[in-house]
């Protein structure tokens, strides 16, 4: 016998406990959601509340299904995904669908967003969503048109579309007196931005090792977990970054950090920046997203060039 539909549980709450059945992760599943890990939490609890049973067991990295919890998916995550579908074809019926563009959170926040307004004046009636996140989408499940990629070549998918290299130098507000730094003598009186990344090339230690310079900074570092907040700290003065310099070219132009002219020579990552489309046949507003990405990484490539002259 059926739960009468005026007892059923809110759709709000299967959609925490889908979300989170689909990852095997509350962290996961709040990203997907655009909600806190504490919020998706509630949800499952509210749920479990009025299911008076266990959904999922708690273990080291991420969860597990009880019995219950795995039948309920079951039916409820075929239920949901049919929802999906079906919303995906109303709304192209029915309106504009938006142009999803997914990309770090560094590149989002240095890259994309400084330049989003020679888009809009462009493309006016254009709907356009910017996901952020460092998570590696599953683009068709995740209703991703367009993802901008950091990786080398070989791990770029075969039609990608390559935008521009990186190259890495240090960088400074003007106010911090880095225009004066000719040496690793007078760079170590300053202190030093790290970004805590697992790629080396981003690192003090390997550009220092690179210049042949031994120590690091007499005054210290300070570490962030993102790079976009690396760069704001560098432009509220607070030590030298290492500067990605095609990310952040405009803050170049435009006076607000000045690439410090060491003794050393600015470094080429060996990973690139690449357009990758979830779609071989994109509808015509992604097409014209696309193009507007790749025209503006082109221009990047050229000031980036002369920035490294100046290195």
């Amino acid at each position: 016998m059926s739960v009468p539909l005026v007892r059923l549980f809110s759709l709000d709450l299967l959609k925490g406990f889908v979300a989170v059945g689909r990852r095997m992760s509350i962290t996961l599943a709040a990203d997907d959601l655009c909600l806190t890990q504490s919020a998706v939490s509630r949800q499952i609890r509210a749920l479990e509340d009025q299911l008076q049973v266990r959904l999922f067991v708690r273990q080291h990295r991420g969860v597990a299904f009880t019995p219950e919890g795995e039948r309920l998916f079951r039916s409820a995550d075929g239920a949901l995904q049919q929802l999906q579908d079906v919303a995906a074809e109303v709304r192209k019926r029915d309106g504009r669908q938006p142009v999803t563009v997914t990309a770090s959170i560094g590149v989002a926040g240095l890259w994309l967003l400084p330049r989003l307004g020679t888009l809009q004046r462009s493309y006016p009636q254009l709907d356009v969503r910017l996901s952020a996140s460092n998570q590696i989408s599953d683009l068709r499940a995740d209703g991703i048109d367009l993802a901008i990629r950091y990786c080398r070549q070989a791990a770029a998918p075969p039609d990608a579309i390559h935008l521009f290299d990186e190259t890495i130098a240090p960088v400074a507000h003007p106010s911090l007196g880095a225009h004066r730094v000719q040496s690793a003598e007078a760079l170590a009186q300053l202190p030093l931005l790290e970004f805590d990344d697992p790629r080396p090339w981003l690192h003090w230690r390997s550009w220092l090792s690179a210049q042949g310079y031994r120590q690091a900074s007499k005054r210290g570092i300070l570490r962030f977990n993102q790079y976009d907040q690396m760069i704001h700290a560098a432009l509220a003065g607070q030590g030298v970054a290492l500067g990605r310099l095609q990310l952040i070219q405009p803050l170049i132009d435009g006076g607000q950090l000045a690439v410090v002219p060491t003794t050393g020579a600015a470094v080429s990552s060996p990973n690139a920046f690449w357009l990758i489309h979830a779609s071989g046949q994109p509808r015509p507003d992604v097409q014209h997203v696309a193009a507007w990405i790749q025209a503006e990484a082109a221009k990047v490539t050229i000031g980036a060039a002369s920035a490294h002259q100046e290195c």
